[in-house]
């Protein structure tokens, strides 16, 4: 069909209209005043829904698959936390992926190093290891570990009991750009490059040296262990100052090297709201993955009320207001896509 051929009466205007969209489609093309509200909108208005993922519930889960499939047959034994928002995509937002790992007494997790930057929350059990680029951390419920993109890693439990961690991973950042390339390590584990924990004595208070570090990439990286112990001794000692009506006390998790959040693309933090506190709605552009550290309360998400247990994890879509009332002091840590909007210039919040 040519231009000069679309010749009608004004009662058929949109059979004449519709002929032409189907016309242009066979060469695909698409008209955009027929789509461009679809995607250029006046605030975010995404399929992600909110919802909680009770701890207690999924942990029964997670023994069943131990006793179904062993380490080895799966890799890595690890059940997603799916939005119901996006079915089939195993993503918790568009650009984020997290999920709860089971690592049995004497299995270990092969060295593989992906495009993916990745995180894990300790929930359960200590003493277990990751390795990245050869050199161990040990873990203890609540610490916060990083393996950055195209870091060598594997896992470890020499101990006698279950470990479970939190799992978040920026999957669909990376599928969005289509960049995705993984390595499987020629053995299971890495060589020991330096001593367990070396990074942390070095970069963990502070601080960070300028000679002698040749073997770190000390323009990006150093630290990938955030103790526990030492992130809530920082919230507890925050307590002497007032709350912020709508975030109480906060912190977030810093790259020593630059000041900057702790992977390219994602940021963390960590959330004290005192037992009996109700913070104001706030929201942001960034969907936010939270995980119940402890104490009790409630988060209202866009007017939907979800109770929080301790280990429950619960999803904040992007823009969507949030409320959260703690019974008892309510501490919860927090991964989001915040560090790659900030990039882009994209990250806004109300």
């Amino acid at each position: 069909m040519t231009a000069t051929s679309i010749k009608h009466a004004p009662s058929d205007v949109e059979e004449v209209r519709q002929a032409f969209y189907k016309d242009i489609a066979r060469d695909d093309l698409a008209a955009l005043w027929n789509v461009m509200g679809n995607f250029v909108k006046p605030e975010p208005d995404g399929p992600a829904k909110p919802a909680l993922w009770n701890y207690s519930v999924v942990r029964e889960h997670l023994r069943t698959a131990g006793e179904l499939i062993t380490a080895e047959e799966a890799e890595r034994r690890v059940l997603i936390l799916q939005n119901p928002g996006l079915p089939g995509s195993s993503l918790i937002t568009r650009s984020l992926f997290a999920a709860l790992q089971l690592v049995r007494p004497g299995e270990i997790a092969p060295c593989h190093r992906h495009s993916q930057n990745a995180l894990r929350l300790i929930i359960e059990g200590g003493g277990a290891f990751t390795a990245v680029n050869g050199e161990k951390v040990y873990m203890e419920p609540f610490d916060l570990i990083l393996t950055p993109a195209m870091h060598w890693h594997d896992h470890g439990n020499t101990t006698e009991q279950d470990v479970v961690w939190l799992d978040g991973l920026d999957l669909g950042i990376v599928q969005l750009f289509e960049a995705s390339f993984a390595n499987h390590f020629d053995g299971k584990v890495h060589p020991e490059t330096r001593p367990a924990g070396d990074g942390f004595v070095r970069f963990g208070n502070h601080a960070r040296p300028l000679t002698g570090i040749s073997d770190y990439d000390t323009t990006r990286y150093g630290l990938y262990h955030y103790p526990y112990k030492q992130w809530c001794a920082t919230l507890e000692q925050m307590r002497s100052d007032a709350p912020d009506p709508r975030h109480a006390h906060m912190i977030e998790f810093t790259n020593p090297t630059d000041g900057g959040p702790v992977l390219d693309t994602i940021s963390c933090f960590a959330q004290l709201v005192p037992g009996g506190m109700s913070t104001k709605s706030a929201r942001s552009s960034d969907g936010m993955v939270g995980t119940v550290v402890s104490g009790s309360g409630a988060a209202i998400i866009s007017g939907e009320r979800f109770k929080l247990t301790e280990k429950d994890m619960f999803i904040v879509p992007s823009w969507m207001p949030l409320e959260l009332k703690a019974e008892a002091d309510l501490t919860i840590f927090w991964f989001s896509d915040r560090a790659a909007q900030k990039k882009l210039g994209l990250w806004r919040s109300a």
